[in-house]
């Protein structure tokens, strides 16, 4: 079956925005802010050649793969290049390189201070503003603010996507320390003409950089119809004809029957030939960036929505002569889909590459040792553009804490060398909550904590990453608790004819299905504990924001119910009043469990106005953690009006603790018989 050029065809022409600057030896900033929205450009060999390295906060102390003890190294905060003073000031140095280039993402976990981007060996910076703004979406200069979607804050990760090209050097820096950052850069060939950022040259692409934002909030136009419907049985399949080359998929679409079986995301498989070579081969939830199961995605590249069960591709995908498509089923029920294309033609030059998606699964891994899981090994000569990782997570422990490791052309020691899965894909602090960007996305997280499915993807334009010989992409397996779980990998790439990869089909574990991790045990509950997020709140300090907390992430069974009521304290004095219910007059003994956390004040008590146990500095020792503070005495008090009213108030902030030094966490209250 042929499908022509249709409902994709009036968007084509944005596609085509960045083919200049791609193949033109002057890179400038409005060349990358157009090739940001042109997914033709990754499909050619970059002209003019550059490599794409990552700067980051990984622990140095990993240093050989040979040491185990020190390759999963895991202090990732504070590991600068140099400190060096500036006009006067403190500057920590995350990145400084030589030759001509440009800074293509920038992320953060907890951004600091004053960030400054020097340009050229320039003692003012090109760009100077607080971190927060410049990677949340809220920095202007002359007059032109760049924000959502190339500038965001999405599940406590900070990502700055605006190109920053520079003609000889860059060096990158903040005026405070004490985060955790990455930054990807391109350096281009040596000769290569690079016109540097400039606010001018901002206020003069203003109109662009609107368009360009627009456009990656908005990337899809509406379907319509033309669709081709089948009906595919156990082990058979549809196929796409396409048209005879040159040529190239701009749109992929395929729409599941409502009545599709639960495992047909995982059953059916996307398998692409093109000119001869079979460089697809994925199941469908995983192609299309959702995972084995249907999630809302919105992404550059895919756009999946559960409700019409519509899955969108956006990847191009060019051939000289030939191409096909194939939806095969591997499960054990029928599927009925219906699926199209929308394609046009492709100059194919000795520039023009092939688009690979190959899918990995192993069921189960085990977690310990810690170890380097492998994504994929290919070899020839192409561009690494992005991958996305479902996860089947039996534990509410965080499973994501291990790095990236990326080998270009034979490293010895990769190039880029992350601080956490879920840095390498835009967010942070195991964060489970699902959100979509145009170029990092978590379509899933099922909870509590993060237990259950978890999908993740990125997607690699202007921060792809070439390669002439071969690309290695390991991630760590290092999970914070001993058990099975399932990786699920798919590694987007184009690569010219005759690459090759290590992923061959995996039939057998597309049939599986959908991996399900066993379900959890009942919470733990402190016996005898009221739950402090259910108690009556019955005074507190003007405009204090609180309510209750999942505390999964930081470990199942630490709270009780696994949950706290939480506290976002702003200064010194900020209070809440609880109500705990009482029974008769006798008097109580009275216990509150509460947390300790890397941003929390110093807390006293009182219980019906009367002083209680002792202050509880609520410092928890190191940035990133949250634990328990176990059993806290109060005292033995009477209640009143058949009540006791415990009041928790901030009273200061120990030194060492981030933020406004005044949240607190209450877990709960236990009412106990008092001592005889």
């Amino acid at each position: 079956m042929v499908q022509k050029s249709w409902w994709f065809a009036t968007a084509v022409g944005l596609l085509h925005l960045g083919m200049a600057s791609a193949q033109g030896q002057q890179v400038s900033f409005t060349g990358l802010l157009e090739e940001l929205v042109d997914r033709g450009a990754v499909a050619r060999v970059p002209e003019p050649w550059y490599t794409c390295r990552q700067a980051s906060s990984y622990d140095r102390h990993s240093v050989s793969s040979e040491d185990t003890e020190t390759w999963f190294a895991n202090g990732d905060v504070d590991q600068f290049e140099r400190v060096e003073d500036h006009a006067g000031r403190r500057e920590w140095v995350m990145m400084d390189v030589q030759g001509p280039g440009a800074v293509v993402r920038i992320w953060s976990a907890n951004p600091k201070g004053n960030m400054r981007i020097y340009l050229d060996g320039a003692d003012a910076p090109a760009i100077e503003g607080p971190m927060t703004a410049l990677l949340g979406g809220d920095w202007s200069a002359e007059g032109v603010k760049v924000g959502h979607p190339i500038s965001q804050s999405r599940s406590k990760g900070w990502n700055l996507y605006l190109p920053i090209p520079y003609a000889s050097s860059c060096r990158i820096t903040s005026d405070a320390p004490g985060f955790y950052y990455q930054v990807n850069y391109r350096t281009y060939e040596e000769g290569t003409s690079v016109e540097s950022y400039t606010a001018g040259a901002l206020k003069r692409a203003a109109a662009l950089l609107g368009r360009v934002q627009e456009r990656l909030g908005s990337p899809w136009p509406t379907v319509a119809a033309g669709l081709t419907k089948a009906a595919i049985g156990p082990g058979g399949e549809a196929s796409i004809v396409l048209p005879a080359g040159p040529h190239a998929v701009r749109d992929f679409v395929v729409k599941l029957d409502a009545g599709a079986p639960r495992d047909a995301l995982r059953n059916v498989v996307v398998e692409g030939t093109f000119d001869g070579e079979q460089t697809v081969w994925a199941p469908l939830g995983d192609f299309f960036l959702s995972g084995p199961l249907p999630n809302k995605v919105e992404t550059w590249v895919s756009h999946v929505d559960p409700k019409s069960q519509v899955l969108r591709s956006g990847w191009l995908m060019p051939y000289e002569s030939a191409g096909t498509l194939l939806l095969h089923n591997y499960g054990s029920e029928p599927v009925t889909l219906a699926f199209g294309v929308a394609s046009d033609a492709w100059t194919w030059d000795e520039r023009s590459m092939h688009f690979v998606a190959r899918w990995r699964q192993e069921d189960p891994i085990h977690t310990r040792p810690m170890r380097d899981w492998n994504y994929v090994e290919a070899t020839g000569e192409g561009v690494y553009v992005g991958d996305t990782l479902s996860v089947s997570n039996p534990v509410t422990d965080w499973w994501g804490e291990g790095d990236e490791k990326i080998y270009v052309d034979g490293e010895d020691f990769p190039s880029h060398f992350g601080t956490g899965t879920e840095d390498y894909y835009g967010y942070a602090w195991c964060c489970p909550e699902p959100f979509n960007g145009p170029f990092h996305a978590q379509p899933r997280c099922d909870g509590p904590g993060n237990y259950g499915h978890t999908t993740v993807a990125r997607v690699r334009l202007l921060d792809g990453i070439p390669f002439t010989k071969s690309i290695k992409t390991d991630i760590e397996v290092w999970h914070w608790a001993e058990c099975d779980i399932t990786y699920a990998a798919t590694t987007f790439l184009y690569m010219r004819p005759g690459g090759a990869t290590n992923r061959p089909a995996q039939p057998e574990e597309a049939a599986k299905g959908v991996v399900d991790p066993a379900p959890l045990p009942p919470p733990f509950r402190i016996p005898g504990a009221v739950e402090a997020e259910e108690l009556e709140v019955v005074g507190h300090s003007e405009g204090l924001a609180y309510g209750p907390q999942d505390m999964m992430g930081f470990g199942r069974d630490k709270w009780s119910g696994n949950t706290q009521l939480w506290m976002q304290g702003r200064a010194t004095g900020d209070y809440i009043e609880l109500k705990v219910p009482a029974e008769g007059t006798a008097a109580k003994k009275l216990t509150i469990y509460a947390t300790k956390s890397w941003d929390y004040g110093i807390v006293s008590f009182t219980v019906n106005g009367e002083r209680a146990g002792t202050v509880l500095d609520a410092y928890s020792g190191r940035q990133g953690v949250a634990e328990p503070t176990g059993p806290v005495e109060l005292g033995t008090f009477a209640p009143r009006d058949g009540a006791f009213v415990i009041r928790a108030e901030v009273v200061g902030g120990n030194p060492a603790s981030q933020g406004t030094k005044a949240f607190f966490g209450l877990d709960a209250v236990v009412v106990g018989e008092a001592a005889k």
